[in-house]
């Protein structure tokens, strides 16, 4: 397992370095079966690599979303079904971008420092067991380059229910 992460320099491209993040993570989790020791490396591999504001896991646990491995300030520990950005792309089962959090209904301000945020459902056997969560203290910040490799990533996570 490697013990740095190397990250490209902020002249490269967005999709380079989702592309040099993908290989790393592939030898972060291959051959480690816990997965909370995996989410806990994933959250911090993106975050060190991109410097978002917030990037975490909710996991489906009795009917709700609940707050797993994270990096970034302290967040909301439960979220409703179809409540918030989290809760909508659960219920909706797919990714959402969300250019101003403060414009999406319903938005659940665990931070007023996050202005945009994009969450990704993980799915197992055709249901969703949690999502990704990244948000970033800047308006617009993500985009459809964030969803492909953000998909990407989260398809290498196998996490049951």
């Amino acid at each position: 397992m490697p013990e740095n992460l190397y990250i490209l320099s902020d002249h490269s491209s967005k999709e380079d370095k989702y592309r040099n993040l993908i290989a790393q993570i592939d030898a972060l989790i291959s051959g480690e079966p816990d997965k909370i020791a995996n989410l806990a490396n994933v959250a911090a591999a993106l975050k060190q690599t991109f410097g978002f504001f917030w990037v975490g896991f909710y996991l489906v646990k009795d009917g709700m979303l609940v707050l797993g491995p994270f990096q970034g300030p302290i967040a909301c520990t439960r979220i409703e079904y179809g409540r918030g950005v989290c809760g909508t792309a659960w219920k909706e089962q797919k990714t959402i971008i969300v250019p101003d959090v403060s414009q999406f209904a319903g938005h659940i301000a665990c931070s007023s420092e996050s202005k945009s945020e994009i969450v990704v459902p993980m799915t197992s056997s055709g249901e969703i067991t949690g999502v990704l969560d990244v948000d970033s203290n800047r308006l617009n910040d993500f985009d459809e380059t964030d969803a492909v490799f953000l998909e990407k990533i989260v398809g290498k996570l196998k996490i049951e229910s």
